[in-house]
């Protein structure tokens, strides 16, 4: 192991004697002098951390975690610079536990059990472990698979952060055993409040360097909610004028993190305004405008898998039905940037920047499951109907469950008359297709289909 990854920790248990030799959290969070600004400036207590107050409130699991009194693992998922090793960091420096930590991209299933191994041998003892695994979401089924009685028996406290979405990168198992936790962009103000922190405190450049206001506006916008790249851009831009105790001004910015900044936001638009504008040229339908925006997110090194993010949403909510091919697209070229990476990736991604904004549009798949959920939340719905209910148990007929389903496939059609909805929706329309590409096929379908199940035609 590295120097300084082990300290003598507390008594055990109180019985005076001293804890084996334990990893320090505090040396794996915060490695020291020479660290990059964005490690050196990761706060190192709950005061310090700046925006996520919707899951750090007063009585929420997640502070009770990092007060040490909370005992569920946690998966904390977010896009990069959330503070999700903060948030790790926290949690592993006041619960009072042997801290280990592991990352997906260079530990395998040995490695997992070995540490779940030696964390049983300490809780015998009396001494629990907080185990962190940075990017869980590269971790295999197996890996994971191998993490689950460790969980589930609370012989270690998982801690586990991840960019991606854990319904689809984490086991269900695994998912099911611990509290999840997302984490949000930060706001500007809390970009700015961090820029200037570093600037003042003694982790940082301990206010022998200042920052412009207009710098501050340029590196918030550009940093998009990602505290670790606003910190990244500043300690590029200090690095020129740190010797001589200068000034970080908007030219300084623009130097130091070469074209970046002037092409990503020349006209001082915001990072959410040209995803705004490519999104809303692809509605639009102008392939030629979105693929300008496309090239500029592309130019300014915006992670491409946040630009594949938003065509998949896209595909669904303003193309849809209208051309179902379009969501297929979309996902594949999310699945090709991930495992092919940039500069390659710029091709998949404008083929499918083409293939949306030139297919026919849609909303109706959207207007469809929001007007669903608005019944819902309303308190609409009632009881599922007798003959839907699941009939695969004993005693299910005596309590009149799926007596009197009928069977569509005993129809030649497919389709029979039969009552679906919940008797005080009868009736109900949610999805109205539009006569837009494949869509005005599927109207004249689902008018045939409506008046049998509905009408008994």
């Amino acid at each position: 192991m590295d120097d300084g990854l082990f300290d003598v920790g507390q008594s055990a248990a109180g019985t005076g004697d001293p804890v084996p030799p334990s990893r320090s959290a505090d040396a794996y969070f915060h490695p020291g002098a020479h660290a990059p600004l964005a490690v050196r400036m990761r706060p190192r207590t709950l005061d310090e951390v700046v925006g996520q107050s919707h899951v750090l409130g007063e009585s929420s699991p997640l502070r009770r975690l990092i007060d040490g009194r909370g005992e569920s693992s946690v998966i904390l998922y977010g896009p990069p610079g959330t503070g999700k090793t903060t948030v790790a960091s926290l949690i592993a420096g006041g619960s009072g536990r042997r801290f280990e930590a592991l990352s997906a991209l260079n530990s395998g299933v040995k490695e997992v059990r070995s540490v779940i191994a030696d964390a049983r041998r300490r809780l015998a003892d009396g001494i629990p472990t907080v185990l962190f695994i940075d990017e869980v979401h590269r971790f295999s089924k197996t890996q994971q698979d191998a993490l689950l009685s460790a969980v589930e028996n609370r012989t270690v406290l998982l801690v586990a952060a991840t960019t991606e979405n854990p319904s689809f990168s984490v086991v269900a198992p695994l998912l099911s055993r611990s509290l999840l936790v997302q984490l949000k962009p930060l706001e500007p103000a809390d970009i700015s409040t961090l820029l200037r922190r570093a600037i003042e405190d003694p982790r940082g450049y301990d206010g022998k360097i200042t920052l412009t206001d207009e710098a501050c506006d340029r590196l918030t916008a550009l940093a998009a909610g990602d505290a670790r790249r606003a910190l990244t851009y500043l300690e590029a831009a200090a690095e020129s004028v740190e010797d001589s105790g200068g000034e970080v001004t908007v030219d300084v910015v623009a130097r130091s993190t070469d074209k970046a900044v002037a092409r990503y936001d020349r006209d001082g638009d915001q990072h959410y305004d040209i995803v705004s504008a490519f999104i809303k040229s692809i509605r639009g339908s102008d392939p030629d405008a979105a693929l300008h925006y496309l090239a500029r997110m592309i130019d300014a090194g915006e992670d491409p898998r946040f630009i594949s993010r938003r065509l998949v949403v896209h595909a669904s909510e303003d193309i849809g039905m209208a051309d179902p091919t379009a969501l297929q697209a979309a996902v594949a070229a999310h699945q090709a940037v991930s495992f092919i990476g940039m500069p390659e990736g710029r091709i998949p991604l404008a083929q499918a920047t083409v293939h949306l904004a030139t297919a026919a549009k849609s909303n109706a798949v959207i207007t469809a499951i929001d007007a669903a959920l608005a019944d819902v939340r309303d308190g609409k719905g009632s009881v599922v109907p007798p003959h839907l209910r699941d009939g695969h148990y004993s005693g299910a007929e005596g309590l009149g469950n799926a007596v009197g389903y009928r069977y569509p496939h005993e129809d030649p059609r497919g389709v029979l008359t039969q009552d679906y909805l919940p008797d005080d929706l009868s009736g109900a329309v949610y999805y109205n297709p539009t006569d837009h590409g494949r869509e005005r096929q599927i109207s004249t379908t689902l008018d045939t289909l409506r008046g049998i199940v509905r009408g008994g035609r």
